[in-house]
């Protein structure tokens, strides 16, 4: 059975970076009562930068790690709710911005949090057939623009970021995953075009519900995919970067040993889709991800939508 296999990583983010004190001055909030509730010290917001920019920046900053230039990628997938325009895709902007051949394979998807993950089971689809056998995948989310900043239960919560994976097919490897949905247009939303509000709303409680219930049984799912008996029997888990207090609640269900759950939302919030992949690099660059590491990542929000990978590095 093949697998997708990762060969390198890239992050881009916008210069400003907006802390709880700064959106103290907006709304009735503090750096002690975000954190607490949160894990969140601060983001990063655009302040000029477009979303197909922070694309761009991430994956060149990928290809140039895998040694690969853009002739050679086959498939270009951008996971996101927050594009720069309707139409076109930034996938098919990111072609143009690149120089991939005309013949890549381009579009966007929306599984918001869980997009990453969807783009990664997607390319692994895509790579068979494609005309060539590289994809770049990237998570982008300019999440400022659909803020209401006046609301200080959703705008402490988010930032923006693109992060970037350079994929092939790897069929030595093999991989486990686990997708769902559910219809529920009353826990997270964004209005559509054309509709106003054009910003996030969102009911905690029901998400943080959600989260905590999903997140545990994909992982339980994937142990059970794996034949292994605990999460500890693992060298890493990367959840959706949402929020501290939900990470810590799986982790404790599951008896996870401490700093098993990697977390990075004190500096960057909620990214969506971006979450995972920036993550991810991260840890490739601060040299904490080896070569045949067994590591589970799960996405999960808006749709709502789930979905958890079991791979190795």
């Amino acid at each position: 059975m093949s697998a997708p296999r990762i060969l390198a990583t890239g992050r881009c983010l916008p210069a400003r970076v907006v802390t709880n004190e700064d959106l103290s001055r907006r709304v009735d909030t503090s750096d002690e009562w975000v954190f607490s509730r949160t894990g969140i010290h601060s983001r990063h917001f655009c302040a000029g930068e477009t979303g197909l920019e922070l694309a761009e920046g991430a994956a060149r900053q990928g290809l140039e790690r895998a040694g690969l230039t853009p002739a050679e990628v086959g498939v270009c997938l951008v996971g996101t709710f927050t594009p720069d325009f309707a139409s076109p895709s930034m996938a098919c902007l990111l072609q143009q911005r690149l120089g991939l051949p005309e013949d890549t394979l381009c579009f966007d998807l929306n599984a918001a949090c869980a997009g990453f993950l969807y783009g990664m089971k997607t390319a692994h689809a895509l790579l068979p057939d494609a005309p060539r056998p590289y994809a770049l995948l990237v998570g982008c989310e300019v999440i400022s623009r659909v803020l209401d900043m006046d609301d200080r239960n959703t705008c402490v919560l988010f930032g923006d970021g693109a992060g970037a994976a350079v994929l092939c097919r790897d069929e030595a490897g093999g991989w486990h995953t686990v997708f769902g949905s559910r219809g529920d247009p009353q826990s997270i939303w964004v209005q559509g075009p054309g509709q106003e509000p054009a910003a996030v709303h969102m009911d905690g409680k029901n998400v943080f519900r959600f989260a905590v219930e999903v997140v545990e049984g994909s992982i339980r799912q994937l142990l059970a995919a794996e034949g292994l008996d605990s999460v500890n029997d693992l060298d890493l888990v990367v959840c959706h970067q949402a929020n501290a207090r939900i990470i810590d609640h799986v982790a404790k269900k599951l008896r996870a040993r401490e700093g098993l759950f990697y977390k990075n939302m004190d500096r960057y919030g909620n990214t969506s889709a971006a979450s995972i992949p920036i993550a991810l690099d991260e840890l490739s660059q601060a040299g904490a991800l080896r070569p045949g590491m067994r590591l589970v990542t799960v996405g999960f929000g808006g749709g709502l939508t789930w979905a958890g990978a079991l791979l190795r590095w």
